[in-house]
């Protein structure tokens, strides 16, 4: 338990590259593991940190080993390369009556570390770039229809046009805004409300709304932009097409420990199996904002929650959110 203790300790300490600032923490506990003299570890760049005192020639070593990207000793002492990805990553030294073979599979273990602790980097910046994306996704269409709305109400409903403007300040906010990554529902609604004021609007008695939350869930956290896109996905889908008028429904409520939130409208729907399409990524480019939504809810929440689609040709679609109402670490 104390050697899984100490190799859980390294791969933190080397999450930062064997050059960052918590090298010497994996030195450590590598020496602790290997019962070594001495153990150094460094980046591309740099002198080896070390844990233990090192022997006279070690640096150079570390240096032969970086410069052949193979193996280098002298008596008592081995440098390995540490590769990640198939890539030069760092060398490992070890000092002491220590066998090659454990060296070696530590040099092994090490770049194994690296490659999770890249893969965890690259899943965080793929979320924020999916973050990105949904926030660039305003409909330039949306916004020239909602201006030219706006516009048409200044003189002869000024008090509604500045209304209307208000709420177009409100919805670009939300939709722009550069900081957070969690919000609330009520946060998320006063967007939607701000939305769906706009789109009311420009779409007149084609659009009718229905909304039904259950005040104990507006507290609830949850990531930026999770339900904004899906009312404007049953606006734009279910009402805005040519000739279309419908419906929209949006409720809320709490089940036992969980949230579930669900927005409806009666539009053409779709093929089941093009909905599940959309959930794996391969619908239409339009149908993103539904993907990102779902893989950030996975990504904060765990594979059990996301978006789930009821839908049928003709039949109308509902998308289903369901959350928990309390999760460690995610706090607005």
């Amino acid at each position: 338990m104390a050697t899984l203790a100490d190799a859980r300790r390294v791969a933190a300490a080397v999450s930062g590259g064997l050059g960052g600032p918590d090298a010497g923490g994996a030195a450590r506990g590598l020496r602790r593991m290997l019962d070594a003299d001495a153990v150094g570890i460094g980046g591309l760049h740099g002198v080896p940190v070390w844990a233990g005192r090192p022997p006279d020639d070690a640096d150079a070593l570390a240096d032969a080993v970086l410069s052949s990207d193979a193996r280098a000793g002298a008596r008592g002492i081995v440098a390995l390369p540490v590769h990640a990805r198939d890539e030069l990553a760092g060398v490992l030294v070890v000092a002491g009556p220590v066998a090659v073979a454990a060296a070696r599979e530590a040099a092994l273990w090490l770049g194994e570390a690296l490659e999770r602790a890249r893969l965890e980097e690259s899943a965080a910046v793929a979320e924020q770039a999916e973050l990105r994306a949904l926030r660039a996704e305003i409909s330039p269409h949306f916004v020239y229809n909602s201006l030219t709305a706006i516009a048409s109400f200044v003189k002869s409903d000024p008090e509604r046009s500045r209304d209307l403007m208000l709420d177009f300040a409100e919805y670009t906010r939300h939709s722009l805004a550069r900081h957070g990554d969690y919000t609330t529902v009520a946060g998320e609604f006063r967007a939607i409300e701000a939305y769906l004021a706009l789109a009311r609007a420009v779409l007149g008695e084609r659009l009718t709304v229905q909304v039904r939350i259950a005040p104990e869930i507006l507290p609830v956290a949850l990531p930026y932009l999770a339900l904004q896109p899906l009312v404007e996905n049953a606006v734009r889908h279910g009402v805005e097409l040519p000739g279309g008028s419908g419906l929209v429904q949006v409720s809320g409520e709490a089940d036992g420990t969980e949230c579930v939130i669900a927005v409806e409208d009666d539009g053409p729907g779709m093929d089941p199996e093009y909905a599940a399409a959309v959930l794996a990524g391969q619908g239409s480019p339009g149908s993103m904002g539904l993907v990102n939504v779902d893989r950030r809810l996975r990504t904060v929440f765990g594979p059990g929650y996301g978006l789930v689609i009821e839908t049928g040709v003709g039949a109308g679609t509902r998308v289903l959110l369901r959350l928990p109402r309390f999760q460690p670490g995610v706090v607005v």
